[in-house]
C-alpha cells in the first residue's frame, strides 16, 4: 500500500517551487505540509535573510508558505529554503564617491578645529606662566 501511494505523489525535485502549510514549528525550524502531501521541513537558518532569533518570529502553524526545494536526502526528506526565494536587499549609495568625499571634508574640518583649539590653548599655557631664567636665587656677583 505504502509503495502505491508514493507512486501517486508526484515527486518534487530539488530547484522547484513548492507550497504547503505550516503542521509544526521547532526551535530548529518549520515542518511543512505540502500540496503533493508530502512533508518537508525549513530550518531556521533558511527562514529569512535576515537574522532569526525564533522560528515563530517568522512562521506560525497553519501559515500558507512558498519556498525553494533545496536538497532531498537518501532517505527522502526534503529540505525547503524560504530565503531562497527571497530577493537580496543590497544597500548602496548611489553617489558613493560623493559621500565619501563629504565625509573626509567633515572630517578634515573637525579635525582642523580640534588641533586650532589645542594649539590656541596651549599657547595660552605658555604665555600665562612665566619661569625665571639664571643662576641660583640670592647670589649675585
Amino acid at each position: 500500500m505504502a509503495e502505491k501511494a508514493a507512486a501517486t505523489i508526484p515527486a518534487v525535485s530539488v530547484g522547484e517551487t513548492v507550497s504547503g502549510t505550516v503542521e509544526h514549528v521547532a526551535p530548529y525550524g518549520a515542518f511543512v505540509r505540502l500540496e503533493s502531501g508530502q512533508k518537508a521541513m525549513v530550518h531556521i537558518s533558511e527562514l529569512s535573510q535576515n537574522y532569526v532569533k525564533k522560528v515563530e518570529d517568522v512562521l506560525e502553524v497553519g501559515e500558507k508558505v512558498t519556498a525553494k526545494v533545496i536538497k532531498i536526502d537518501d532517505k527522502g526528506r526534503i529540505d525547503l529554503s524560504i530565503k531562497a526565494l527571497q530577493v537580496k536587499e543590497v544597500r548602496q549609495p548611489a553617489h558613493r564617491e560623493e559621500d565619501f568625499e563629504k565625509k573626509m571634508a567633515n572630517f578634515m574640518k573637525l579635525s582642523n578645529d580640534k588641533m586650532a583649539d589645542l594649539n590656541s590653548k596651549n599657547k595660552t599655557q605658555r604665555t600665562g606662566t612665566k619661569r625665571r631664567t639664571g643662576g641660583p636665587q640670592g647670589k649675585n656677583k
